[in-house]
């Protein structure tokens, strides 16, 4: 293939489609599937049971689909997958799941940064950054539409919202309600993403909503529970607000404060 630079070494038991560019001394593994239009550049590792989807670009030393950190690994069969539209840059690390889900997954249109590194059994949803050297241990869900700062740790089984921003430098043990900017240490509330919010088309309404909510939830004396009763009985149930409520309803590690 005339994309593939000579000192490329790529196995020929894969599925890499013919527009596909492979940069100098990059390994591409066996089993490894790379949609149209994606750009691998130089030395890039790419272990086997990886799938990358199209018009991806991936960064100089990125490591993809290496197996897990996970002392409960015993060589199962599980897959690293990769998304649409995604961006790798250099020297991210992203691992491939174990026998708890099987896959790690990364969405579409993401964004991961220099150093950031994805353990095993992460589920990252679509248009989600991940700053540079943020570090995410097993299990975590990120929802659509998040953006986690810089050299931030995040503590497994964690579940950050959809449209919620961490900021840089902070470290998360707790889920991270959909909507809100997480700031401070021990990190907690701190008000609504309305950069985000906004970016992304959310009418005033909207937000105004949301922010009812978010008072009840975080500045009112109710506990969670009365909380999200009160916004039951008081609210209009709009996609927002329900998304608010079944996402603490299945909380298992707890809201930040």
């Amino acid at each position: 293939m005339s994309n593939i630079h000579p000192t490329a070494i790529v196995s020929q038991d894969g599925d890499i489609e013919q527009s596909v560019k492979i940069g100098a001394y990059s390994i591409v593994e066996n089993t490894v599937v790379i949609g149209p239009g994606t750009e691998i550049s130089s030395h890039v590792r790419i272990d086997p049971f990886t799938r990358i989807g199209k018009n991806c670009k991936i960064f100089h030393g990125a490591v993809l689909g290496s197996i897990p950190q996970d002392l409960k690994f015993k060589g199962e069969h599980s897959e690293l997958i990769i998304g649409d539209d995604t961006t790798i840059r250099e020297y991210a690390t992203i691992h491939r799941g174990t026998a708890a889900s099987g896959k790690t997954e990364i969405g579409n249109h993401c964004f991961v940064m220099n150093y950031a590194h994805v353990a095993h059994d992460c589920k990252i949803g679509n248009h989600v950054i991940l700053s540079n050297a943020a570090s995410l241990a097993g299990h975590i869900v990120i929802e659509d539409y998040a953006i986690v700062g810089g050299l931030v740790p995040i503590h497994q089984f964690v579940r950050i919202g959809t449209h919620a921003f961490v900021g840089g430098g902070y470290r998360v043990n707790q889920d991270i309600p959909p909507y809100i900017l997480a700031a401070g240490e021990p990190l907690k509330f701190f008000g609504m993403n309305y950069v985000g919010l906004r970016r992304n088309s959310f009418s005033e309404e909207q937000i105004k909503s949301l922010e009812k909510a978010y008072h009840l939830i975080y500045r009112s004396k109710l506990n969670t529970s009365g909380a999200l009763q009160a916004i039951k009985d008081e609210m209009e149930m709009t996609k927002e607000i329900t998304n608010v409520i079944q996402f603490i309803e299945r909380s298992e590690r707890g809201i930040i404060k």
